[in-house]
């Protein structure tokens, strides 16, 4: 409609410099109208938007802005776990196990700019696990992180942009130390991490493409005093991971996007401490191809749905989940 307005003004104006010299005030008014205006829609920007909105560890708030992002996340992890276990004499025997875990998780995420450049970020899991090959169900809160993202270089068109960032996780989930394995199922990782990295994005009309490096140290877990395969576990080293991704994101129209993602995570070897010595356990490896539908539902809000799938053994079998902002009254900035 502003485009038809416009070309009816720019006839207008022409018809009447037929008769007279030309007003400047109505020539200048008349540019100004045929120009792009800041709140025309922008392909470039839209998919900034859809994306952001898809990655969130890519977005950054402007001093004072605040958001809060529900998620809902569903995995299905099947596996068969080998256990060696002690009894009476020295004797050893192997006990294998089928587990087929169905994890159902509601996340709230708050963002909040701490200036132009730099956002904290806490994201609370809600946690549903259901393992329908041994009959076991838990509910209860998972680990919840913070973290800090910073941008340290301003972005500019034509250029890729640079996030660093850090994070904290907080053991406060049901630990799989401190419960029974055999009757229940953990909702949490039962140690600290301390997390570093760094997220590069890069625009190329109509498509953005992007990658990160990750590095995550989790601290040891003393204190234990578990029965494990008949001997008495005191402490574990989770050892150390690194992950990496990338991928790109596509831009259908202004209001619907598609982004496709490759995410690889590697641990080292952990070891467990028992009261008669240690044990070193075996690194794994995760890898997951992850789809994601953005939908643009009104002007600020953007939809995204996700699908995706796990590429090693290590790895969840599948992968769905869903995100959209919150509208609270109250959290925007006035």
């Amino acid at each position: 409609m502003r485009v038809l307005g416009c070309v009816w003004l720019a006839m207008l104006c022409s018809v009447s410099s037929a008769a007279a010299w030309a007003d400047p005030a109505s020539v200048e008014q008349a540019r100004d109208a045929l120009s792009k205006q800041e709140d025309d829609a922008d392909s470039a920007k839209a998919l900034e938007e859809v994306f952001q909105a898809a990655e969130k560890s890519y977005t950054l708030l402007k001093k004072g802005e605040r958001t809060l992002t529900y998620g809902f996340d569903y995995s299905l992890l099947r596996d068969t776990v080998i256990e060696t276990v002690r009894s009476g004499n020295n004797v050893f025997s192997v006990v294998s196990q089928s587990e087929a875990q169905h994890s159902f998780t509601n996340s709230f995420t708050f963002d909040y700019g701490v200036w132009d450049n730099l956002t904290f970020s806490m994201r609370m899991p809600l946690v549903a696990k259901y393992d329908t090959e041994r009959d076991l169900d838990a509910y209860s809160l998972g680990d919840i992180s913070a973290s800090l993202r910073w941008q340290p270089w301003t972005s500019l068109r034509g250029k890729p942009v640079t996030t660093l960032y850090a994070n904290l996780g907080l053991p406060t989930g049901d630990s799989p130390y401190d419960i029974n394995s055999q009757s229940e199922l953990a909702t949490g990782s039962g140690s600290y991490s301390l997390g570093v990295g760094a997220n590069v994005s890069y625009v190329v009309d109509p498509v953005v493409l992007f990658g990160s490096l990750g590095y995550t140290y989790n601290l040891p877990i003393k204190g234990i005093s578990q029965v494990r395969g008949g001997r008495l576990l005191e402490e574990v080293d989770p050892g150390s991971s690194f992950s990496l991704s990338m991928g790109f994101a596509y831009a259908l129209s202004y209001d619907v996007s598609l982004a496709t993602s490759y995410q690889m995570s590697h641990s080292l070897k952990p070891t467990y401490s028992f009261a008669d010595g240690e044990l070193e356990g075996s690194g794994q490896t995760s890898a997951v191809m992850n789809f994601s539908l953005g939908l643009r539902t009104t002007p600020d809000q953007i939809i995204n749905v996700s699908a995706g799938f796990g590429m090693t053994e290590d790895s969840p079998d599948v992968l769905l989940g869903i995100s959209m902002p919150l509208d609270i009254k109250g959290l925007k900035a006035q």
